[in-house]
């Protein structure tokens, strides 16, 4: 954030420096009404009515100019903030939803929407154009104390009903935002099983809880826009009784002979602009109020972001993997899902984790990646942290296929090519290293076919299939598949055991977590986990029989 507010300053620096120059203009209409009725009408003298029209003609022009400026200086502020900070939020909802599924959601993109409205808004302007409600009412003072008194009361009152509406709205705001993101997200993450929802008849259950979560926000934001809008109607009712008050006062002076009907129409005048910016923050406090809580939210948020220092840019890996007392315990949970886990594998070695659900399988599998981030231990590739490796070198190196999968819309050679510019010759090599290449061919479109949304043109065969194709693209050196044969076929689970010989043959590093023993022929070294713990590891054939061993004593047990 602290880059972003560097190259905010000089364009601030520029708005309020405008600013200054507009408000200074403001004041020429005023000086224009005050000389015609003191002097032009006084002393008939048409030669310096055409002079005052001609030089205030000239400042108006100045300030149409300068506002325009000013306001294009605001779309560029507003241009900036979301240039900045769009692709540093998404890396980092990217990040947090990996390493902490459910912890990050898609507001952090319209925080950043929230914070480039307030920065192209009114409410802006109004801020810098507040400050002059002061010299407004010193030149109101200057034509008479009286006047300058009520200036500075009716300033006072505008302020005061400012300061009112944000204690009283404040909260009912910020209780308004959150209720309305935790509707969207109900919706967003029950959609995601809308085939569910159809077959079981859930429909109108999940929409009598939205129901319920909309009730909420509708009284909400009742509350809210009921005060909102009662402060705004009171700012407009009581700026034009100021004004009406104002100007009857500038005609009692001017009936008593204390001053001159130049004075009153000016004062009016001045007195309009002054409280035009308190009036404005009113109309924009809900804006405003967004935008620091959004603002709030997004710093929270920029502790995930990169920081962009420049570091070492590690070599290609040979694939040497060690984990070393690894223990995760997921944020939020008080049993650990894994403990002292601790083994190597030289490069080039296959290994199969098996073991019962609940296991903390899937879990291994994702520290192994680097997704997540381990409670307690390392996890070494080539001796480097794979945790703190930055992913933009480490994920050409890795290759991981999820237990499910999900596609991103595109078509077949856009996944592969993970969404990277597509080389043809790189994505039918690694579709053919997953023996994957005749299945594409037999889509409609091949390689050019569009997957729709996750993937929901193919079936779980092939989008797994296409899965395999993505982890091998680049000629990864650490390969990590989580069942990776859950919906497979008998082709398919044909085409995946040759797919892992290959990549065996190839030197390339490989973890499978599997429930079936099709694939456990072609892997180096077996590790077995239960509840979380190692329960056997070493070479394949000294565990299979270890636990033909175990199996053998557990059915003489029950014989017994």
């Amino acid at each position: 954030m602290k880059p972003l507010w560097s190259e905010l300053r000089p364009l601030l620096g520029y708005i309020a420096a405008f600013s200054f120059v507009i408000n200074l203009l403001f004041l020429v209409p005023a000086f224009f009404t005050l000389q015609v009725f003191d002097r032009v009408i006084s002393s008939n003298s048409l030669e310096t009515l055409v002079v005052l029209l001609i030089g205030t003609g000239v400042a108006l022009l100045i300030l149409l100019l300068l506002d325009y400026v000013r306001t294009r200086l605001q779309n560029v502020l507003g241009n900036l903030v979301e240039e900045r900070l769009s692709p540093p939020v998404v890396n980092a909802i990217v990040q947090r939803a990996a390493r902490a599924p459910g912890s990050a959601r898609t507001e952090g993109i319209r925080d950043v929407a929230a914070l480039r409205n307030v920065f192209s808004a009114n409410g802006l302007i109004a801020v810098f154009d507040a400050p002059w409600v002061v010299v407004y009412v010193g030149v109101i003072w200057m034509f008479h104390p009286a006047l300058g008194l009520g200036a500075a009361f009716s300033a006072l009152l505008m302020l005061a009903l400012a300061w009112l509406n944000d204690r009283i709205s404040r909260r009912a705001l910020e209780d308004l935002q959150h209720e309305g993101r935790r509707a969207s997200q109900y919706v967003e993450s029950s959609l995601r099983n809308a085939e569910v929802l159809q077959a079981l008849g859930m429909t109108q259950r999940l929409l009598k809880r939205w129901r319920a979560l909309q009730d909420q926000i509708a009284a909400t934001q009742t509350s809210a826009s009921r005060s909102t809008v009662a402060f705004t109607a009171a700012t407009k009712a009581v700026r034009q009784a100021i004004q009406i008050l104002m100007l009857a006062l500038g005609a009692w002076l001017v009936l008593s002979q204390q001053a001159s009907a130049g004075v009153m129409i000016a004062t009016s005048i001045l007195l309009g602009r002054a409280v035009q910016p308190v009036e404005q923050l009113v109309g924009s406090w809900r804006l405003l109020i967004e935008g620091r809580a959004a603002y709030q939210r997004l710093f929270e948020l920029s502790r995930d972001f990169d920081r962009g220092e420049p570091g070492v840019v590690m070599p290609r890996p040979e694939g040497r993997l060690t984990v070393e007392n690894m223990a995760f315990l997921p944020p939020g949970a008080d049993n650990q899902v894994l403990s002292n886990i601790a083994f190597s594998l030289a490069a080039g070695e296959a290994l199969a984790v098996i073991g019962p659900s609940a296991a903390g399988k899937s879990t291994l599998a994702r520290l192994l990646t680097g997704v997540w981030k381990p409670t307690a231990g390392r996890v070494r590739l080539d001796g480097v942290d794979v945790a703190t490796w930055p992913r933009e070198q480490i994920g050409p190196y890795i290759g991981y296929v999820p237990q499910d999968v999900e596609l991103f819309d595109g078509t077949v050679a856009d996944n592969i090519a993970r969404l990277d510019k597509i080389n043809s010759e790189a994505v039918v090599d690694a579709a053919m290293r997953a023996n994957a290449h005749e299945m594409i061919l037999t889509l409609p479109k091949g390689y050019d076919t569009p997957v729709g949304e996750l993937g929901s043109r193919l079936s779980p065969g092939q989008r797994q299939r296409v899965a395999l194709a993505r982890a091998l693209y680049g000629n990864p050196q650490l390969v990590v598949l989580d069942e990776p044969n859950s919906n497979l076929d008998g082709d398919g689970e044909i085409a995946l055991a040759q797919a892992m010989g290959a990549l065996r043959r190839a030197g390339v590093t490989s973890i499978v977590v599997t429930h079936r023993p099709s694939l456990i022929a072609h892997v180096d070294k077996i590790l077995v986990l239960a509840a979380g713990r190692i329960q056997q590891f070493g070479p394949s054939g000294e565990v299979m029989k270890g636990m033909q061993r175990q199996a053998q004593v557990m059915v003489d047990q029950k014989a017994a």
